[in-house]
């Protein structure tokens, strides 16, 4: 786990429209402040990702992701129920989710992270946070730092230290209204 001191620098960076490598429930991922459209920009050309597939926004609490979802709270009880946990909601975006979060759609990807390392990053931040997979299109995500690292070298702000879990696979994503599973 990392220390205060290394949270409130990984907050700081952040904050200052950095990218921040760390630990989540399978993988490593890149993330930064979802409202920084400069620094999602950084994140995506990283990845040579296109911005049409939207990104996932993690969070430590159901709170810090209300003002980017609008879902009543009724329809939001049973997503909650597999939180904090490794399942990613596609749900009804707020009017003010920018399109370079949501690709555009009408939906954007959420979920509120067991891992403790990611989930002391957004409670230190103190709101949701981008989360996406720490490697380029076509390669495999990383699983450790070093991988991180050489995947995009110097062009990290920060890599946390942390453990994944091996064995598991990406999270799943699944429809909120549905249930389909659309990555599982």
């Amino acid at each position: 786990m990392p220390t205060a001191f290394q949270l409130r620098q990984a907050r700081d960076t952040i904050h200052a429209g950095g990218v921040v490598a760390y630990p989540t429930e399978a993988v490593f991922g890149l993330g930064c402040d979802p409202e920084n459209e400069d620094a999602v920009q950084k994140i995506l050309k990283l990845k040579q990702r296109d911005w049409r597939k939207g990104l996932i926004l993690i969070a430590a609490t159901v709170d810090q992701i209300r003002p980017w979802i609008n879902l009543p709270q009724e329809a939001l009880a049973p997503i909650s129920a597999y939180w904090p946990g490794p399942v990613t909601w596609v749900v009804p975006a707020s009017a003010g989710a920018p399109d370079w979060i949501t690709g555009g759609r009408k939906e954007i990807a959420v979920r509120i992270t067991a891992h403790p390392v990611a989930a002391a990053l957004a409670a230190t931040f103190g709101g949701a946070l981008v989360s996406t997979s720490a490697n380029p299109a076509a390669s495999p995500p990383a699983r450790g730092p070093l991988t991180v690292r050489h995947y995009f070298g110097q062009h990290l702000d920060l890599i946390m230290s942390g453990e994944v879990n091996h064995g598991a696979q990406p999270t799943p994503i699944r429809h909120w209204r549905t249930g389909e599973w659309l990555r599982s």
